[in-house]
């Protein structure tokens, strides 16, 4: 949590931001990002750690009217016990430090291990949701939107069974559907996929591993590794082998014309987590050198039981994203960023197109946002907070066509501060 992770110390607000170049005037609504930001004289172990700040840019009318940071105020920010008075562990005891998702009417901070937090559009918190009673477990911070149904479907992992439930929530907020996933042990299940009639688990070789030092996941060769398709409404898991590796985000699932399932992901082999996570400030059980996490491709044919894969990339990309009407359906274009990259995939016919930013800038997840009027999926707007190495140069949100990724940004908003680097933001559309 040094250099561009470093976190910043206080609160602000900022209004009328400048503009460098002109902002779409369709654009109403707010840029929010959610990342770890420790509090001052705190030392985090791992970047994963650190209670979540979100820092929002309100866009309309071609204006940047203002930018304003805030801590979410979980029980962990207030000082409070992660137990219960009974002993057991308290579900709203959290960090909110990973993402940001509107469902329901509501704004939602997740971290994968506790409830979600419900903020507000100004970025104040209002407090832990269960829906209603519902939700017993952790959330996942990466739940999926049908873009047809409006329903929104999650998880919860935990290191006791049940390992993983299944949640799934109607497109108003109210929990429909919940049921335990049988995994053969506590794996770290950071993301997973939708399609129009299945859900696909990851159940990979990262699991929880209790060894009284930083975070408690690290690679086991004795986990396997292998990919579950299950209809939305439940039952049982078909489960498919695939060649270890791990995976953190997923771009997206479809399912094809023949039948088979075909899932695009961020695939990290067992190099490429142990390179990585102590990068991070986590520990392995045998260290490696060198980055080879890949856009990745497989296919699974229920037909047959056959997967076949295939990378897609070399690129060393993270933070898979797409335009969300799309999300479980096919797609033709992902955008992902490498380090000073912003890339555009055309995923047909395997070509892409990149944005390279000047030295010393480093991308943010770049979150999609199609423009009024859409036809084509690629019709709409790339939007990336930026930071700079140099501690003294103040973030920017930079606003790309997705149409010309390699155009470079119609407009860059400059924010008022340094802004860590983070995880995930989020459009929320007025």
């Amino acid at each position: 949590m040094s250099g561009r992770y470093a976190p910043v110390g206080d609160e602000i607000e900022s209004i009328e931001l400048d503009v460098i170049g002109a902002l779409p005037a369709e654009l109403d609504g707010r840029y929010i990002r959610n990342g770890p930001n420790p509090l001052p004289g705190t030392v985090s172990p791992h970047w994963f750690v650190g209670d979540g700040m979100l820092h929002g840019v309100r866009l309309r009318n071609g204006r940047a009217e203002w930018y304003r940071n805030r801590w979410v105020r979980t029980p962990k920010f207030a000082g409070a016990s992660p137990l219960r008075a009974d002993g057991s562990l308290d579900r709203a005891y959290s960090t909110a430090n990973t993402s940001i998702v509107s469902h329901g009417g509501r704004l939602f901070a997740l971290v994968e291990n506790s409830f979600p937090f419900e903020v507000t559009p100004d970025l104040d918190t209002v407090g832990a949701c269960d829906f209603a009673g519902a939700l017993t477990t952790a959330m996942t911070a990466h739940p999926k939107e049908d873009p047809i149904t409006g329903e929104l479907h999650f998880f919860g992992y935990d290191f006791r069974p049940p390992f993983v439930t299944y949640h799934r929530l109607s497109a108003t907020g109210e929990s429909v559907f919940g049921a335990p996933i049988e995994v053969p042990g506590p794996t770290m299940m950071h993301d997973f996929a939708i399609t129009e009639h299945n859900v696909i688990w990851l159940d990979l070789p990262v699991t929880l591993q209790f060894s009284g030092r930083g975070l408690p996941f690290r690679w086991s060769d004795d986990h396997g590794a292998r990919l579950g398709v299950m209809s939305k409404d439940g039952g049982p898991v078909r489960w498919f082998e695939v060649e270890p590796c791990y995976v953190f985000h997923v771009g997206n699932a479809c399912e094809d014309g023949a039948g088979r399932i075909v899932l695009d992901a961020v695939r990290y082999d067992a190099t490429a987590w142990n390179a990585t996570w102590p990068a991070l400030g986590g520990e392995t059980s045998s260290p490696a050198t060198g980055y080879g996490q890949r856009l990745h491709r497989w296919t699974l044919d229920p037909a047959t039981g056959r997967v076949t894969e295939q990378p897609l990339d070399d690129r060393s990309v993270e933070f898979p994203t797409l335009n969300a009407r799309h999300v479980g359906r096919p797609n033709r274009h992902l955008y992902a960023v490498d380090q000073a990259t912003i890339v555009k995939y055309d995923v047909g016919s395997g070509k892409s197109t990149a944005h390279q930013l000047d030295s010393g800038w480093h991308a943010g997840e770049a979150a999609f946002v199609p423009t009024v009027g859409a036809r084509a999926e690629d019709e709409g707007w790339l939007m990336s907070l930026v930071v700079h190495d140099d501690p003294k140069v103040p973030s920017e949100l930079r606003i790309l066509d997705a149409t010309a990724v390699e155009a470079g940004p119609v407009a860059s908003v400059r924010l008022p501060r340094r802004v860590p680097m983070g995880f995930h933001g989020n459009w929320i559309a007025e």
